[in-house]
């Protein structure tokens, strides 16, 4: 088949380089505007653009997919299906209408569960055993089309969201070829969604990832995990804001209150309103990352220090 790629950051990359080794024909691929990235704020193409540039396919950056000018270059590539990952923005039905078998989604859980832009981070967040990614056709909804196939994972009880998506991704990508392989072949039929089972994963913020030491141990290993790497786990110590790495939940360890902090030679303890948890690494402003016992040798901690 023809087929023109929708995609912006790396974890769509895993699916355009299966698609650019199968036997559809990658005419052209869709991505986000290069955007200002690092200290120097420079423009910078996406990972996808990247990739395709390397591959010398055509590529296509509207501001707006409801651009017209962006509608009637698709057109004019008359695809037969439009593979998208992690694009990054809401495609109108005017677009959706041009390739023949529709825009072929690759959602990272088993919907309908998890519908939106963190479906990992929920599923971890959330204490999920499974999750796994979804291929469907795309409508106006937001990830409610029918859907072609799934692929289902275990969450490890130490995965954090990028290990887990760097997984999905890789799995994703062969579903979403074997997928668009049988749409071309005639032996696959989308089948809707059910009406039960619905949950949704809007966008973690930033103010989302800060930690609340009052809640039990495991809820703070989970925000956490889902947390890291983006948009990142912080907490304050006094004015300073330290971003932590994941943590280890320890009910061995002696009691402390929720934020407390017990600091011996090798480890690094913080209470929470069950059991401690220890601390792995810690990230001060303008420092580099260390083991959270290098840190707290260094910042010369008291007796009585807590984190909010």
């Amino acid at each position: 088949m023809r087929i023109v790629f929708a995609g912006t950051p790396a974890p769509a990359l895993p699916s355009l380089a299966a698609l650019i080794a199968s036997d559809h024909e990658v005419v052209a691929v869709v991505t986000r505007p290069d955007a200002p990235t690092g200290r120097g704020r420079k423009l910078t193409p996406s990972d996808v653009a990247t990739l395709a540039a390397e591959h010398g396919i055509p590529i296509l950056k509207p501001t707006r997919p409801a651009e017209p000018d962006f509608i009637r270059a698709l057109a004019e590539l008359e695809p037969d299906a439009c593979p998208v990952v992690a694009y990054g923005a809401l495609l109108p039905s005017d677009v959706l209408k041009i390739p023949k078998h529709g825009w072929i989604n690759l959602h990272f859980s088993l919907l309908p569960a998890w519908r939106g832009a963190a479906p990992v981070q929920h599923a971890i967040w959330h204490g999920d055993d499974l999750t796994g990614a979804t291929t469907f056709r795309l409508d106006e909804g937001m990830d409610t089309g029918p859907v072609f196939g799934t692929v289902v994972t275990p969450i490890r009880p130490t995965e954090t969201a990028g290990d887990l998506l760097g997984e999905l991704a890789e799995s994703g990508a062969h579903l979403l070829t074997r997928t668009l392989d049988a749409i071309e072949s005639g032996e696959v039929t989308a089948v809707a969604q059910p009406n039960e089972g619905v949950s949704m994963a809007p966008k973690i913020s930033t103010e989302d990832a800060r930690i609340d030491w009052r809640n039990p141990a495991i809820a703070v290993d989970r925000q956490i995990r889902a947390c890291t790497p983006a948009p990142g786990p912080w907490t304050t110590r006094g004015d300073e804001r330290l971003k932590l790495g994941p943590v280890s939940v320890r009910p061995d360890a002696p009691a402390l209150a929720p934020g407390h902090m017990s600091v011996g030679k090798r480890e690094v303890l913080v209470g929470t309103a069950t059991s401690a948890v220890e601390l792995s690494t810690v990230r001060a402003p303008g420092k580099r990352e260390m083991s959270a016992a290098d840190w707290a040798r260094g910042a010369q901690l008291g007796t009585d220090v807590v984190l909010t």
